[in-house]
């Protein structure tokens, strides 16, 4: 059998090579506490809304994800696109659409959603109120449950470091990647007696027999946005950077990153020029560890969408 082999970009050469290191240092004492002092983020001292968003705009997002009955999903779409009009352009409405897609690597027969509330929860609020009065808006959520087999949404705040989401000219296609973050452990769950010491924000919890090693830090959203904050830089290059969110009800602990490509092949050559970026190897060892799981969606925006 002929032998093969694959070349990889340098950065990812580097960034696996860093991680076979780091897991030899973890066999000697000395580099397991090195490994836990490197890039040493703030305590968290307030809420992730106010450490992460942006403090000069109030704006709300909404994500609505529709799961549309195959043979619905043409006709959807054009009620939506006749509602999703009306509403964006009446200013009686504080909220416009930011962008509208349906899925086409992913979930099949999918729409989703991006709305922006400008004003907050009083604005969400303000919009569901007079939505409830909206004999038409309730004819025609009547009219698209019918073609739905299920539906959720989530409402997001925008990390402080990213482009604020515009309208713009295609054709594109979109990927929103969508992490699960590690949630910050914060009981031990042992049952022997147990002394807790808490140094540098690391906490070790120490039982009579053995030690665990529990590492209590500000909060893995925390350290995702201190580490895309610098990441953000290598990746607008071709402008592909849209949006990115994090959520505030709804499924906590997920962040949503949304790009646009003009195809996929222009997508594959932009996320490999990244790694030839000084830092972004960095960037990307460093918030691996902090993710649960991780999807990623490619998307077709609807003719409505203000995102083309």
């Amino acid at each position: 059998m002929a032998a093969t082999c694959s070349v990889l970009p340098k950065g990812q050469l580097l960034y696996r090579n860093a991680a076979k290191l780091q897991v030899a240092r973890r066999f000697s004492d000395k580099g397991w506490f090195q490994s836990m002092f490197v890039h040493e983020v703030e305590a968290r001292k307030d809420a992730h809304s106010n450490l992460l968003s942006k403090s000069e705009t109030s704006d709300l997002y909404k994500i609505q994800f529709h799961n549309v009955k195959p043979d619905c999903l043409e006709a959807y779409n054009n009620l939506e696109a006749e509602v999703q009009s009306k509403l964006h352009l009446d200013q009686d409405y504080p909220c416009d659409v930011v962008g509208s897609w349906n899925t086409w690597y992913g979930d099949q027969d999918q729409a989703v959603h991006l709305w922006r509330y400008t004003g907050g929860y009083p604005a969400l609020t303000e919009c569901l109120t007079k939505l409830n009065n909206n004999k038409e808006y309730l004819q025609f959520r009547k009219e698209r449950s019918k073609m739905l087999v299920s539906r959720r949404n989530q409402l997001l705040l925008e990390f402080s470091f990213w482009n604020e989401p515009t309208p713009r000219n295609g054709p594109n296609i979109y990927e929103m990647r969508s992490y699960k973050l590690k949630v910050p452990p914060t009981s031990c769950g042992l049952h022997d007696e147990i002394i807790m010491e808490k140094s540098e924000n690391i906490l070790f919890v120490k039982r009579q027999s053995n030690i665990d090693h529990h590492i209590t830090k500000p909060g893995t959203m925390i350290e995702w946005g201190n580490h895309w904050a610098r990441a953000i830089k290598h990746r607008q290059e071709n402008d592909e950077a849209i949006g990115g969110f994090f959520t505030q009800i709804g499924d906590l602990y997920e962040v949503h990153h949304l790009w646009a490509y003009k195809d996929l092949q222009s997508r594959e050559e932009t996320r490999n020029s990244a790694w030839q970026k000084e830092g972004w190897d960095s960037s990307v060892y460093y918030t691996v560890p902090l993710i649960r799981s991780m999807e990623s969606r490619i998307m077709i925006p609807t003719k409505s969408s203000p995102l083309q």
